[in-house]
C-alpha cells in the first residue's frame, strides 16, 4: 500500500519535560500490523497474579475519523508471564483525546514488574463502520441459524 493511502495519525505528549525518554507508539518491523505501546510509569509497578493496573502512556492521540485503535496484548508478554489485557481488545474511538492507558492483568503465577519504557500492549488501527440499525419481525435463517458456542466441534 502506498504511504500517501494511509491516513495520519497524531500524537501528543502530554508530560514532555518527563516522559522524553518514552518512544512514542511505533510498527517494530516493516510488516507489522501493530504498534508497540511503552510504559510511562514513574517506577517500577508490581503486578501479584491476579492484580490489574491501569498502566499510562504518556500520550493522547486523535485518530481519523471513521478510525479507531484496538489495544491488543502483545503474545510475548502473554505466553511467557501471563500478561494481558483485561479488556482485550479495548477500543479507542476517534473523538477521545485524553491519555491512552493500558489496563493489565496478571493472570500468571508469579509476579511481574512493569518496568518505565517497557513495551506493555499493541495498538492496531483499523476502519470502522457505522450501520443503519432496523427493528425487524423476523430474521433470515442460515445454515448455523441459532448454533452457538462450539456447536460445530473440535474435529472434522
Amino acid at each position: 500500500m502506498n504511504r500517501a493511502d494511509n491516513p495520519t495519525l497524531s500524537f501528543l505528549r502530554l508530560r514532555p519535560e518527563i516522559d522524553d525518554d518514552i518512544p512514542l507508539p511505533r510498527y517494530m518491523t516493516p510488516q507489522a500490523a501493530g504498534m508497540d505501546i511503552y510504559a510511562a510509569v514513574d517506577a517500577p509497578l508490581a503486578l501479584s497474579p491476579r492484580d490489574i493496573a491501569l498502566v499510562p502512556t504518556g500520550f493522547a492521540m486523535a485518530l481519523p475519523e471513521g478510525y479507531e485503535a484496538q489495544i491488543r496484548p502483545r503474545s510475548g508478554l502473554a505466553v511467557k508471564h501471563g500478561i494481558g489485557l483485561i479488556n482485550s481488545p479495548g477500543t479507542i474511538d476517534a473523538d477521545y483525546r485524553g491519555e491512552v492507558k493500558i489496563a493489565l492483568i496478571n493472570l500468571g503465577d508469579k509476579a511481574f514488574t512493569i518496568q518505565r519504557a517497557d513495551r506493555i500492549a499493541q495498538m492496531v488501527v483499523q476502519r470502522v463502520c457505522r450501520v443503519q440499525v432496523a427493528v425487524v419481525e423476523d430474521l433470515a435463517t442460515t445454515d448455523r441459524d441459532g448454533g452457538g458456542f462450539g456447536h460445530t466441534g473440535i474435529r472434522d
